[in-house]
């Protein structure tokens, strides 16, 4: 497996009175240079705490993520990095939050709340160069300059996350983890800061890992898609491909709940019966064994492997067929 990211049988297990929560249990991909993943999946099936354990906000039980550094030609391994590494690797992975409001500090100001991380790491000690520097991606991400002096709770959520969206490019990045960026925001609002993410991507050519359980807004900026279920990935591949053939039964569910504008298309939904299983206790075998309705016998029996059933299309399924 080779990538600019690569991530290699990744786990982070919660301790609780009842047992160890499998958040993320033994997942692994590549993510190219320059492209964009998508990673979806219902709420609660460990996709945001994989996004936050790629960049090390939170340390992985056990498993690696190789990132290739270009300056020096190296491969790190976040997971297993010194701190003096950390701090170097903060100025190339970055992360956009969900909530834009909740994680910007009200009591700084637009201007101060971007200057804080070229602050914090001593990019520019003349301040006339930190203005400049402000300004430039606040019109980068499309904030006016007349907001600088404003407080996060006078702007609407798109300004807000753009405001967000700006922090993380103050280090000019490589690398992003956007955590459900758009889930907050009207609609209007939310094509705008997708069309400003997808314009940033080809003028810096950043590398992102995009989560969302919105399937029609993974499609709209995503190259390749990883479908999450239980803290497992059970489907990859390339976006046409799993739009167009979906192999997993449960990609296939999601795909059937995306409602359509046209009248003469009828599509088969898919209704999921019974509850998603406890990630403290999972079951043996295929972890959707009890909501699929094509389930066999080797599903309770064997955990099915991620394996390629096309080019670049890989399914962890025991029906599927190459």
């Amino acid at each position: 497996m080779t990538g600019y990211i690569r991530v290699e049988n990744l786990k982070k297990f919660f301790p609780t009175k009842r047992g160890l929560l499998h958040a993320v249990d033994d997942v692994s991909f590549a993510v190219q240079k320059g492209e964009t993943l998508g990673l979806v999946g219902e709420s609660g099936c460990g996709k945001s705490t994989l996004g936050r354990c790629l960049i090390r906000l939170l340390d992985a039980t056990s498993g690696n993520v190789i990132l290739h550094d270009e300056e020096t030609g190296e491969d790190i391994d976040i997971t297993k990095a010194s701190k003096s590494v950390i701090k170097h690797l903060r100025k190339k992975v970055q992360i956009v939050f969900q909530d834009p409001y909740s994680c910007l500090n009200p009591r700084l100001s637009v201007w101060e709340l971007i200057a804080e991380p070229l602050i914090v790491n001593g990019v520019f000690p003349d301040k006339n160069a930190m203005k400049r520097r402000v300004r430039e991606l606040m019109n980068t991400v499309g904030l006016a300059e007349r907001l600088e002096n404003s407080y996060p709770h006078e702007l609407d959520g798109g300004r807000r996350q753009r405001i967000g969206i700006a922090r993380s490019l103050a280090l000019n990045p490589e690398f992003i983890v956007l955590d459900e960026p758009v889930s907050a925001l009207d609609v209007c609002i939310q094509a705008q800061i997708l069309n400003l993410l997808n314009d940033l991507q080809r003028e810096f050519h950043y590398t992102y890992v995009f989560i969302s359980h919105n399937l029609s807004v993974v499609r709209h900026v995503s190259d390749r898609i990883a479908v999450m279920y239980l803290g497992k990935i059970v489907e990859l591949s390339d976006y046409k491909d799993l739009f167009v053939k979906p192999s997993h039964p449960y990609t296939q569910a999601l795909l059937s709940a995306i409602p359509t504008a046209k009248l003469d298309v009828k599509k088969e939904r898919v209704i999921l019966e019974g509850d998603v299983p406890s990630p403290i206790d999972p079951p043996s075998g295929c972890r959707f064994m009890g909501r699929c309705r094509h389930r066999a016998e080797i599903c309770g029996k064997e955990t099915p492997e991620l394996r390629e059933v096309s080019p670049g299309h890989f399914v962890s399924c025991h029906l599927s067929s190459p």
